[in-house]
């Protein structure tokens, strides 16, 4: 059993500034638990193009607001309360609405910690 904070995750160097926002990297695959964990904050104003080849995400929501967009052109505006999945490592885009959105995101399998997306890329941003 163990306890661990934001500010544990500050120390440890497992705050990533992922382009549109920061990942507190809670859980990862050092943790052995299958599973990660992050808090995640998606600046106001911003869009981000995503995909996540090989992992899948569920995010709920916890404050704020944005939006998802899948390539399909729907559009899922995303509130507390809400979770969202990407169950088929789906490509979209996700935008921060007027106030930043605050997420817990579950990512399966677990994530080593470190990754960042490259938003500068056309095509988005995958790992």
């Amino acid at each position: 059993m163990f306890v661990r904070n934001l500010r544990d995750v500050e120390r440890s160097g497992l705050l990533v500034e992922w382009g549109s926002g920061t990942s507190h990297r809670l859980l990862t695959e050092k943790d052995e638990m299958g599973f990660t964990v992050c808090h995640t904050v998606v600046r106001a104003g911003t869009e981000s193009l995503l995909q996540y080849r090989n992992h899948l995400e569920a995010c709920y929501c916890i404050a704020g607001e944005g939006e998802v967009q899948d390539m399909d052109g729907n559009v899922y505006p995303i509130r507390t309360g809400d979770l969202y999945v990407l169950n088929k490592h789906d490509r979209h885009f996700l935008r921060g609405g007027s106030k930043d959105l605050v997420l817990v995101s579950i990512f399966n399998p677990p994530l080593k910690g470190h990754e960042r997306h490259d938003l500068k890329n056309a095509d988005g941003s995958t790992y």
